[in-house]
């Protein structure tokens, strides 16, 4: 009894003496009581990027929290997280705080995502950089994106068919929007597509899609078990779903891998990597090449049709919005062809309207947290080494200091900005500093061509009047917890699209 209870208690003990008396030698932000042991993890109710903006409200633009045996630094103010992503501060806060997520999921915090700052995690970057994300390689995947965008449309055609064309048919997007990222970033990294009339392993598709949503569930920042290891003495059940869940993402990607290693023809990133593989085997092992297959699914599939879904949401919401947008695509690219990729560049209004969902809708409302690999201050606060900060944006991306009617849907509002760098540490959906998200670009491609192959082609109505659900998910994805429906009708430019 006395090792089993007894001795963790007074180890925790100590340590917790231990590290209080060092904090009292430092300049640590302010912040709410808390309780022993358990910190403030009983106050960490979803959505937490709300609660947290409420308490920098009250503590300040940067403020400390303690999750169990961990401390917290929560920064809220652009000026900081500026402070915070450049010069050493970058270097030295570039590296992820460990927890059972990415220990169990991304092999061992080995992903470019999860892996600790150093020559490992540089390297990854550098593969994703120039051997997978570069511009070349996705200008080659281009034919994909539009391929999987015109089966989109033409699958919303065939469920709007029903109707006489002059009437609305009700439809549910987020399963449309699901299917065309899951399958553009699936068919770019193996060749294969997950979802349609002509796949035949669904059920595959289904749990690979159920374990993305279960990772980004699993990956928020208020899980006990990440900083209460004293609760492994008495089982712990989210533990063991966690490795559960690694164990069948690493099956299905195993299984992925075995089916491009025998046909190795075509141009996808694994036939890519495994002839990297060749060359240098003592590298580009299996692991390696399963976590940058991992890295690539969970950032660009989610991401992506919960980006759309917002933008979509907001076009509903605003429909002047909505007939501004479909204006300048008519304008610019005419009713007798598809918008295509290039014209991106020309169509600013479309590009404002993603860059305000991508504000007011963050994917990941608080950054990926980070960590400190040596003391460090920021905003004149010590910030000791091993301190997990997490960077608000989503309270950032509505401070009114900032923005001028922070609330509001306004994609005019980058007018006098557009081109600028202007909005690099104010407006942050893919992160910031050296840690930004490698497939920012792509993310943005395949949202803002598919955004606008939706307003070209299909007219669009709220469900009904009122008030749409702007709700949202806990997790670190911030999902609409309300899936959108909406009410469609095909444009003329359907009817002489050859799909």
């Amino acid at each position: 009894m006395f090792y089993f209870i007894f001795l963790p208690v007074l180890i925790l003990l100590l340590t917790f003496i231990f590290i209080y008396s060092k904090t009292q030698r430092l300049k640590l932000p302010p912040g709410p009581p808390s309780r022993p042991f358990i910190g403030h993890l009983h106050l960490m109710k979803p959505p937490i990027h709300r609660l947290l903006r409420r308490y920098s409200e009250k503590y300040g633009p940067i403020f400390s929290l303690r999750f169990g045996s961990r401390r917290v630094v929560v920064i809220t103010s652009s000026s900081l997280a500026q402070e915070a992503f450049t010069g050493q501060n970058d270097v030295v806060l570039s590296s992820r705080p460990l927890q059972l997520t990415a220990k169990y999921v991304a092999y061992n915090h080995t992903t470019v995502g999860t892996a600790p700052y150093g020559d490992h995690w540089r390297n990854l970057r550098r593969i994703c950089s120039l051997e997978i994300l570069s511009s070349n390689r996705l200008t080659n995947f281009l034919h994909i994106r539009k391929d999987e965008i015109r089966r989109m449309l033409a699958r919303l055609s065939r469920e709007t068919q029903s109707n006489d064309g002059n009437s609305f048919t009700h439809v549910e997007l987020e399963p449309l929007l699901s299917d065309l990222t899951f399958n553009n970033i699936v068919r770019m990294v193996t060749g294969k597509r997950y979802y349609g009339d002509e796949v035949s392993n669904k059920e595959e598709a289904e749990l690979f899609k159920k374990l993305v949503y279960d990772i980004a569930t699993y990956s928020g920042a208020n899980h006990s078990a990440d900083y209460l290891p004293i609760l492994k003495l008495f089982g712990n059940k989210y533990e063991k779903e966690v490795k559960a869940i690694g164990k069948s993402m690493d099956d299905i990607l195993q299984r992925l891998l075995d089916e491009c290693r025998r046909n190795q023809e075509g141009n996808t990133m694994v036939n890519h990597l495994l002839s990297l593989q060749q060359q240098e085997p003592e590298y580009y092992t299996d692991i390696i090449i399963k976590g940058l297959m991992m890295a690539m699914m969970l950032a660009g599939t989610e991401t992506s049709a919960v980006t759309l879904e917002w933008a979509m949401t907001n076009l509903l919401k605003h429909p002047e919005v909505l007939k501004k947008a479909r204006l300048e695509i008519d304008e610019k690219i005419g009713e007798d062809r598809l918008i295509d990729e290039p014209d991106i560049a020309i169509l600013p209004y479309l590009q404002n309207i993603v860059s305000e969902t991508f504000r007011l809708f963050p994917v990941a409302p608080l950054l990926i947290p980070r960590t400190p690999t040596e003391d460090m201050k920021i905003g004149g606060y010590d910030v000791p080494r091993n301190t997990i900060v997490l960077v608000n944006a989503w309270a950032i991306h509505r401070d009114p200091e900032l923005w001028e009617d922070p609330e509001k849907f306004d994609p005019d509002r980058y007018d006098d900005r557009c081109g600028s760098d202007y909005y690099v540490h104010k407006l942050m959906p893919f992160g910031n500093g050296r840690r930004t998200c490698p497939g920012a670009g792509l993310g943005q491609r395949i949202v803002t061509l598919a955004l606008g192959s939706l307003i070209q082609c299909f007219d669009w109505e709220n469900l009904k009047e009122g008030e749409i659900d702007m709700s949202e998910s806990a997790g670190l994805g911030m999902r609409k917890m309300d899936p959108l429906r909406a009410m469609c009708r095909p444009r003329p430019i359907m009817a002489k699209l050859v799909i």
